[in-house]
């Protein structure tokens, strides 16, 4: 038998360089006395203390206890301040939007370029990073220290955004910050993904998704709706010239202050992974863990489905906008119906997570979106057409929080970095498919018989996902 190590929290016992995943169940009925879950190399039996004395402080169950939920989470100091780094990096990224959009008056358009040409180009330079360096990211997460380029991203964030109204009012000028900051938020993403797990201990990862999908979803619902009255009271009540650039940079700031006083405990680093970063060589690395580890690709395939979902929602949320005597531009009372829902369920899983340990979760939540999804094509009703998409909601979030969750307590904490740049790339990739198809295709078959058609795909992958991985997943969720 070969030497080892067991990287306690990680759910890893790592022998030579093959990677094996361990989750034993103490036999209490054959041996009362207390049990911790450090595996041995044939993972027949955990160790008795009294056998192999090992400090509490470093045991991670493996098995969901009770109380665990939100209350927890509050009393973790180093998470809380994740927490509100998130919640305030996030609103800072929607008022950012806001604001682009809205400065958009006060550049005149370059030689050839019509004014609604500026929108669209203004869109393609910030959505371009996430395609070009979301893989890219992760690598970098997996080499440097994840406080550093959590810290980093949000100061280069901010110190972008106070540069605008410094510089001359040049749509060229304005492009380039733009990618700049979308840029540095692909850094900052896999990061705060990556550092959950360094943060809190393994059985309250659901509770931590959870809290953290929902602020996630608060900000795209809050964050839109509030981001012109916070720009048009910074540009009355600071300056017209610079307030609102001030407001948002500042947001950015307090993201990055909040996050600088965490004490993360990061893995040490092995020799291998302390060699120079070779982005193609840990590009290939990370697909070929993605290749060879079913369970996490299942997963990661699981959440960019239900991405295109939300994805196709939005572009059908205009035309069932006027189906339910509603103005186009109201489409956005659907999405936070489903953005309502999605809070529901994620603070359902976050409170009671425990009681629904080995359920099929991401099985039921696909079924509930498909069920959805048919249903609008029966109903005329508007506010039972809300209450569908926080039901679609609800079920979102029964696939996005065990299935982040999976991602983390099964992947080393080596390639964390990767497996999330990989997981953000491919989203942001699949997200312009159904935006850029769903609309012809609903102008060529109608509305009804798309609703019919996605609602079957949906309950297909869903079923499909769950046959393949069902054995697994009962043992992990």
């Amino acid at each position: 038998m070969k030497s080892g190590e067991w990287r306690v929290g990680s759910g890893e016992w790592r022998v030579g360089e093959q990677h094996h995943y361990f989750f034993p169940t103490p036999p209490t009925s054959l041996f009362p006395i207390p049990y911790s879950p450090f595996p041995t190399p044939h993972s027949l039996f955990p160790i008795p203390h009294s056998l192999f004395p090992i400090p509490q402080i470093l045991m991670f169950p493996t098995e969901p206890t009770a109380n665990n939920g939100f209350r927890s989470l509050l009393k973790n100091r180093g998470f809380m301040l994740l927490w509100i780094g998130q919640v305030v990096s996030q609103l800072a990224d929607k008022v950012y939007f806001v604001l682009i959009i809205a400065l958009m008056e006060n550049y005149p358009p370059p030689p050839g370029l019509a004014a609604n040409s500026m929108y669209s180009t203004l869109m393609v330079a910030f959505t371009v990073p996430a395609i070009l360096f979301g893989s890219a990211g992760g690598i970098f997460v997996d080499r440097l220290p994840k406080k550093f380029i959590l810290v980093a991203s949000d100061v280069l964030r901010g110190l972008f955004t106070l540069l605008i109204p410094l510089l001359p009012r040049q749509f060229i000028i304005l492009l380039l910050l733009t990618f700049a900051t979308s840029t540095a938020t692909q850094f900052f993403a896999p990061a705060e993904q990556v550092a959950i797990p360094l943060l809190v201990r393994r059985e309250n990862l659901l509770a931590a998704n959870a809290l953290f999908s929902s602020t996630m979803m608060g900000a795209l619902i809050v964050g839109f709706a509030v981001g012109e009255p916070i720009l048009s009271l910074a540009k009355g009540a600071i300056s017209e010239r610079y307030g609102q650039e001030l407001v948002v940079g500042v947001l950015y700031l307090l993201s990055g202050a909040s996050i600088q006083l965490i004490n993360f405990k990061e893995h040490k680093q092995t020799g291998e992974s302390q060699t120079l970063i070779n982005p193609w060589v840990d590009f290939k690395q990370g697909l070929r863990y993605l290749t060879k580890n079913r369970l996490v690709l299942n997963a990661m395939l699981q959440l960019v489905t239900l991405y295109c979902v939300f994805a196709a929602l939005t572009v059908l949320a205009i035309r069932l906008a006027a189906e339910y005597g509603l103005k186009e531009k109201q489409f956005g009372f659907f999405l936070a119906a489903a953005g309502v829902g999605m809070v529901l369920g994620a603070g359902i899983l976050g409170h009671w997570g425990d009681k629904f340990h080995h359920k099929p979760l991401p099985l039921v939540g696909f079924l509930m979106m498909a069920l959805a999804l048919g249903l609008f094509t029966l109903t005329h009703n508007l506010g039972l057409a809300l209450g569908l998409c926080a039901f679609l909601g609800v079920g979102a979030s029964l696939i996005a929080v065990p299935m982040q969750t999976l991602i983390q307590q099964q992947t080393p904490p080596t390639m964390l970095g990767k497996v999330f740049g990989f997981q953000n790339h491919a989203i942001n990739i699949a997200l312009s498919v159904p935006l850029a198809i769903t609309g012809p295709v609903t102008d060529a078959l109608g509305l009804r018989i798309v609703l019919v058609g996605m609602s079957v795909v949906v309950a297909a992958v869903g079923v499909w996902a769950w046959q393949n991985t069902r054995h697994m997943l009962q043992d992990t969720l």
